[in-house]
């Protein structure tokens, strides 16, 4: 440890609780740094809360309908099946919350201190957390707060359209929906609304959707939602929303207009390090090319704490590095400079690299499947 760590409250802060933050914090902790991690949500992030694992249940309960009909062909006699929507998000939420307890089960036992409250960097040694206001002096900072939803241009009524993260959340199952954007997101809700019984509608401004797959995939796949009655629009966007009698209208760029339950935007993500406070650590972010999005990612050429004389670093992981909005997450690069203390220890060292007796912490691989197929 440094003279200057030797009067930090911890070696390590790390702001957000998702995938890299959890990971980063347990290895950390299981090194022998002292490790606290603020979250002002839920633990698991974006994929455990809000992401791949709800998403792959909503998939699993829409693939039933058509093995039902698949089963006639086979001998079964099949009852008229009927769908609930509440109990697949009661069950949904109930999965969740007991993968949020193994999350935080594990970052316990391997000693790091949970606090539940947005984290705001002070500058390159100090964090604020807003629930108490207390103050944190901090050997390094880790930012891995994920991303978000990609709001769009603003258009009239858009406040009426709904997000990825708000879909899992509807009270009731949209006998009519529609989708805008192309990427795998909104293909694959399509696909999900439209599996549980939903008449749906992709509304896409390109040629062909799932830009920057493989043209015969794409091609197949758009065929294939066409034969399952997804109707996809192309070359289109949604220009105007307005609410009537709890339903909504949707107006197009060509002058076409849908009427529909529910309206939701699915067009990428964005870095969430809004009102954050990197700037006071010297971060810089690279802009996003939209004149919609005040922020961009973290910057691979951001300044290393490491030039300061108090020896502090401030890292980055998780939110795309990418300078457009886009639903294909990419891993921040980490300064040259600060790639020594982020790099994963060899089996001996201690989480500075130094020799120690220390036994590696994290989940393996075998644990990381069987949190993932126990969905």
């Amino acid at each position: 440890m440094t003279a200057s760590a030797s009067v930090n409250d911890v070696d390590l802060f790390v702001i957000g609780a998702g995938s890299g933050g959890v990971r980063a914090a347990r290895i950390a902790a299981g090194h022998g740094a002292r490790v606290m991690i603020a979250e002002e949500y839920r633990i698991g992030g974006t994929c455990v809360i809000r992401g791949c694992i709800p998403k792959k249940l909503l998939v699993y309960a829409s693939r039933f309908a058509h093995e039902f009909e698949d089963a006639a062909g086979f001998g079964w006699t099949v009852a008229p099946a009927a769908f609930d929507w509440p109990t697949l998000i009661a069950n949904k939420d109930k999965e969740i919350a007991r993968l949020e307890t193994v999350y935080r089960s594990n970052l316990e036992k391997a000693g790091v201190e949970i606090v539940k409250s947005r984290a705001v960097i002070e500058d390159e040694t100090t964090v604020r957390l807003l629930a108490s206001g207390a103050r944190v002096r901090c050997g390094h900072i880790l930012v891995a707060t994920g991303a978000a939803p990609f709001a769009g241009h603003p258009i009239p009524g858009f406040e009426h359209a709904i997000s990825s993260n708000d879909a899992f959340h509807l009270p009731a199952l949209p006998a009519e929906i529609v989708i805008q954007g192309g990427g795998y997101i909104a293909v694959e809700f399509a696909c999900i609304f439209a599996g549980l019984g939903s008449r749906v509608k992709l509304v896409y401004r390109g040629e062909n959707i799932l830009r920057g797959f493989d043209d015969d995939v794409r091609s197949h796949v758009r065929t294939e939602m066409e034969m399952r009655g997804i109707e996809v629009i192309v070359g289109e966007l949604v220009t105007a929303i307005h609410e009537r009698d709890a339903r909504y209208t949707v107006t197009l760029t060509g002058g076409r207009t849908i009427n529909a339950d529910r309206v939701m935007f699915a067009v990428g993500r964005k870095p969430n390090i809004a009102n954050l406070g990197i700037e006071q650590a010297g971060i810089k972010t690279a802009p996003l090319r939209s004149a919609t999005s005040p922020t961009g990612s973290i910057s691979p050429r951001s300044r290393s704490a490491r030039d300061t004389p108090s020896q502090i670093r401030c890292l980055a992981a998780g939110p795309p590095s990418s300078t457009t909005p886009t639903s294909r997450p990419r891993c921040s690069p980490i300064p040259k400079s600060a790639r020594s203390a982020s790099t994963r220890p060899r089996r001996g060292s201690d989480w500075r690299g130094s020799t120690s007796t220390g036994q590696r912490s994290g989940p393996s691989r075998r644990h990381c499947r069987a949190a993932t197929a126990g969905c």
